[in-house]
């Protein structure tokens, strides 16, 4: 019963227009070789600097300046912004719908009575 309620809550979330955003989001920010492009080029650059820092040692400056500028251009981009909003609501959503599963847990943990239907 459990199971079926927790599916039930998923194709409803799955409905909402937070979630059809974040995938519309999502697939426009795949799809956009550009963006990809500079997001492989920052990862990249973040693993570079992260080796050097677990050697005990400093980052030159030029990696930290391509970082930077890497992840200006990123954050400059509107099919990232939109992504990054897309997912915002989509987390404020299910913060409201953990929010409310903790209130209706914390009644059930009151309750004498056990009800599953």
């Amino acid at each position: 019963m459990l199971e079926e309620k927790a599916e039930d809550l998923g194709r409803v979330l799955g409905q909402t227009d937070e979630y059809k955003a974040l995938r519309r989001a999502t697939e426009a920010l795949r799809d956009d070789h550009g963006v990809q492009k500079v997001l492989a080029e920052a990862e990249r650059l973040a693993q570079e600097i992260e080796k050097v820092a677990q050697q005990g040692k400093e980052p030159t400056k030029e990696q930290v300046e391509q970082y930077d500028t890497a992840l200006q251009s990123v954050q400059g981009n509107p099919v990232y912004q939109q992504m990054v909003a897309a997912q915002a609501n989509f987390e404020k959503l299910m913060a409201k719908i953990n929010a409310r599963i903790y209130e209706g847990i914390k009644k059930g943990a009151a309750s004498p009575i056990i009800t599953l239907g």
